[in-house]
């Protein structure tokens, strides 16, 4: 008997991931959390982190996230991510490009900048990046 359960990865521009799996790892709010076949119904929201997704095959696949929420029900799990990318599909002079610009910008602490949003963008530049090195 085969122990996979259906998962999508969603995000409001696209799916990047739809199939059978045999674990899902994400990183919630509270903590990180496993998700296997015949889970109990789990309502999580996400923070910005690392989804570890294992298919049926036994691939591992990482995709970094920045936020939403997970949605366990009947052996079928959905991932409604704010942003989800692939480590493959990830452009890491982009990222180091996206990290050096928001940390910059705090040690200027213009006023014209919400200190909050570029905390916030430097968080999900370093988790892009650590994703796509596989740390």
């Amino acid at each position: 008997m085969a122990n996979f359960f259906e998962l999508e990865i969603v995000t409001p521009q696209r799916k990047p991931f739809s199939g059978s799996v045999s674990s899902v790892s994400c990183p919630g709010e509270q903590g990180r959390f496993q998700i296997l076949y015949n889970h109990a119904p789990f309502l999580s929201t996400l923070a910005v982190g690392m989804v570890k997704v294992v298919d049926a095959q036994g691939l591992e696949m990482h995709y970094a996230v920045s936020g939403g929420l997970a949605q366990v029900f009947h052996n079928q799990m959905r991932v409604l991510a704010d942003t989800a990318e692939r480590a493959s599909d990830i452009d890491v002079d982009r990222a180091e490009r996206a990290k050096q610009r928001a940390e910059e910008r705090l040690r200027q602490r213009d006023e014209g900048f919400d200190e909050d949003r570029l905390r916030v963008a430097l968080l999900r530049a370093i988790n892009r990046l650590k994703v796509a090195r596989g740390e």
